[in-house]
This record gives structure tokens, C-alpha cells and sequence, in this order.
């Protein structure tokens, strides 16, 4: 082979190369996924800055990050948070299953993220309360926003306790407002309540257990491929799981 041969031949070779390389097709961004939320902390909240922090938080980014998608958090009263789900705009919310607004609009992952409990909170000098039966003609505290447990909202909507409800948007408001007689009852989840008496340094009140609630992706029947979205996180969890990590939200 000649000089100018030996010469040519790796430069048709690079640009070769370099032209099957520049006719590779960019690897395609990872799927976005959507998550909706509405305050409940310390699990998952907005920051300051408009920012989602809380446990529940960490370990959704962390599901979805392990199997391949990215993130986006949204938080959103409640009406629109189920409203988004129904339409496709939100595709996860981390929350309560067997909603009766979201039953055949969405699917309802396996795996069990986390369980909190919803009570009935009394100021001190009251005796212990039977739920319903004590709430009759009473004055009850409620978060706005919060759907409850079906049972819980039977009692609340039943015309025949004529029950009165009081609405505030946060739990430390709530708690104040219990403090100061201005409601005989508060019905909310125990690890909001257990972090707004930390912020106002006050005593936890005491309260009667209504329920255990369970926490699980709830996936949007109209997101772009919701079963598989469902199992890819519930593959996500087993496979941490399996690997010894500590998928244990934090009791703050």
C-alpha cells in the first residue's frame, strides 16, 4: 500500500464513524411524571418557596427516579388535586385510597407506602368523647380541603347530630382554635398534628383513634400508561425493599 493509502484509509474510517455517530438518534428525555399533592406535613408540604419537602416527598422522587422517570410536584387544593387525576393533568398523588369521586378513574398501587392515623382531638378538661355519638349539637373543627375516611364523612354530612363545622387552613390554626374553646372537637391525621404542637409549643391534646389510613400512589387512569406506571413503582419499592433501605417515612 502506498504512503498517501495508509494515510487516507483512517481518515475515511473517522469519518465514517464519525458520520454513523452523527445519524444516532438522541436518546429520548425520561418520562415526566406529575405529582399532585395538598399540604399534610411534615410528610409532604410546601416550603416557603413553593418548594415540595417532607418525607413523602424524598421517597416519590426516589420510586420514580429508580425506575426511570422524572419528576414534577404540584401542590393543589384538593377539589383540583382530584380533578387533575380524573383528567389526565395530574398522573400520581401519593394519598388515601378508595376516594368514592376517583373509584374506575384511577388505579391503586400494591404497595403500601406508609399508614396515619386520623383522631378525634378534645381539649383536656372534656371527658372522652364516643364518635359519633358525642359530636351531637357540637362544634367541630375541620382542615380545609380534607376529604376524610367514608365512614367519617357519613357522620359529618348525617343531619340527625346537627353538628356544627368550623373550617381553617391549617392544623396550627386549628389547634388554637380548639385551644381556645372555639371548637369542641378536631378531627385531623396525627403526624400534622404531632408537627404543628412542635411549631407552637404546646401540648398535645388529647384524642380518640377514628381510623388507620393507608398511603399509596393513586395513578391516573388517563396518564399516558398508567398500568405501567403503577407496576414500574411498585417494582421500584419490592426492589429497595429487597436491598435493605429504610423506606420507613420519618415519625418528625
Amino acid at each position: 500500500m502506498s504512503k498517501p493509502s495508509r494515510l487516507l484509509l483512517p481518515l475515511l474510517c473517522a469519518l465514517f464513524s464519525g458520520a454513523s455517530f452523527a445519524g444516532r438518534a438522541p436518546e429520548p428525555p425520561a418520562p415526566l411524571v406529575k405529582v399532585g399533592y395538598y399540604n399534610s406535613p411534615p410528610a409532604i408540604y410546601s416550603d416557603a418557596h413553593g418548594e415540595a419537602q417532607g418525607s413523602l416527598v424524598d421517597l416519590t422522587r426516589l420510586l420514580l427516579h429508580n425506575a426511570g422517570y422524572r419528576v414534577s410536584f404540584r401542590e393543589l387544593p384538593s377539589a383540583r388535586l382530584y380533578a387533575g387525576l380524573l383528567d389526565g393533568s395530574v398522573d400520581i398523588w401519593p394519598g388515601s385510597p378508595g376516594k368514592p369521586d376517583l373509584q374506575g378513574q384511577t388505579l391503586e398501587a400494591r404497595e403500601q407506602l406508609a399508614e396515619i392515623g386520623l383522631n378525634l382531638y378534645y381539649r383536656p378538661a372534656s371527658p372522652t368523647p364516643e364518635f359519633p355519638l358525642d359530636l351531637n349539637a357540637r362544634d367541630v373543627i375541620l382542615i380545609t380541603g380534607y376529604t376524610y375516611w367514608p365512614a367519617i364523612n357519613a357522620a359529618l354530612q348525617d343531619p340527625a347530630l346537627h353538628l356544627r363545622q368550623h373550617r381553617t387552613t391549617t392544623h396550627t390554626a386549628a389547634l388554637q382554635m380548639l385551644e381556645r374553646g372555639r371548637g369542641d372537637f378536631l378531627i385531623d391525621y396525627d403526624q400534622s398534628v404531632n408537627q404543628a404542637v412542635k411549631d407552637l409549643g404546646i401540648a398535645t391534646p388529647p384524642s380518640v383513634p377514628l381510623a388507620r389510613v393507608p398511603i399509596k400512589f393513586i395513578v391516573s387512569a388517563r396518564s399516558a400508561n398508567p398500568r405501567k406506571l403503577r407496576d414500574d413503582l411498585d417494582q421500584a419499592y419490592r426492589a429497595l425493599r429487597a436491598a435493605g433501605a429504610d423506606l420507613n417515612l420519618r415519625k418528625e
